[in-house]
């Protein structure tokens, strides 16, 4: 256990794990695309597939500047990273960056599908544009990219010089893909939808090879749930929710990912990986209900 995050000391709430070190040079000489790779989740899993031996294109909307950061330190252990501007719920920038990745790298090996957003409201005031934003983004923007990366593993084929599979393609989708979310409906449609998309397309595109699975993240401490953990009495609210007792970090689930997309895993497709700490086991049955 390292030593506490001074912010977290601050406002009495427990110290960060000791950071993931990926296994060196797993994903050596391979290709990745993160969507929404400049911060939270995102941002972790840019990082520790670079170090991992990947070289990686960083999706990004808005904030060039926080997209070349991440990219500054992926770059650390000598990975070649790039950022790239794209609107995921919108074709034509989808198709266009995928373009750019094959004219860049040369192949697309891995994307990490996890570009997405909350539009939150009570389901009778909830409008239709902010229905229509959330599914846009994290359900149509998923299948956009999806769609371009099977094809792009269609045209490369298997190379056998850096992995077993055609390619790998993993959803980041959410606990709220089987647990119902009051007040957030619209969200977990969307990651409902990813849940059995991602299954559908694994079962159709793996005879060429292609591994498609998600991962199902719980509370996780990033800034789109500041609110959740950054108070004591909040943390404490939320630790009702997770058996583990300690809320998530953006490293548990750039683990996951890694070892996902790499060998190691490559009978596992179809597959969802709940990272919740135990968030889908019912807690609140766990004194018998």
């Amino acid at each position: 256990m390292t030593a506490a995050n001074p912010a977290d000391t601050e406002h009495g709430l427990p110290e960060k794990p000791a950071p993931f070190c990926p296994v060196l040079n797993i994903l050596q000489g391979q290709k990745a695309l993160v969507t929404g790779g400049s911060s939270g989740i995102g941002k972790a899993i840019a990082i520790n597939l670079a170090h991992a031996g990947a070289d990686v294109m960083i999706n990004y909307l808005s904030g060039p500047e926080k997209a070349e950061a991440v990219a500054e330190e992926a770059r650390h252990c000598g990975a070649n990273v790039v950022t790239h501007q794209a609107d995921v719920s919108k074709e034509d920038q989808v198709e266009g960056m995928f373009a750019a990745m094959v004219e860049t790298f040369g192949a697309v090996d891995i994307l990490i599908n996890n570009a997405g957003l909350q539009k939150d409201a009570a389901f009778h005031e909830m409008t239709l544009a902010q229905w229509n934003k959330v599914i846009d983004v994290n359900l149509t923007g998923q299948f956009l990219c999806m769609r371009a990366a099977v094809q792009a593993f269609m045209r490369q084929g298997i190379r056998p010089e850096v992995s077993q599979a055609a390619g790998k393609i993993i959803c980041i989708s959410s606990v709220h893909d089987i647990i119902p979310w009051a007040g957030h409906v619209n969200y977990a449609a969307s990651k409902g939808g990813v849940m059995l998309m991602m299954k559908s397309v694994a079962q159709e595109v793996a005879p060429q090879r292609i591994r498609v699975n998600s991962i199902s993240p719980g509370a996780v401490r990033t800034p789109i749930n500041t609110e959740a953990w950054s108070t004591p009495e909040a943390y404490a609210e939320l630790m009702k929710l997770v058996p583990y007792k300690r809320i998530g970090e953006p490293e548990d689930i750039a683990r996951a990912a890694v070892w996902l997309a790499s060998d190691q895993s490559d009978y596992i497709t179809g597959a969802t990986l709940y990272v919740d700490g135990g968030m889908t086991l019912y807690p609140g049955f766990e004194t018998g209900g």
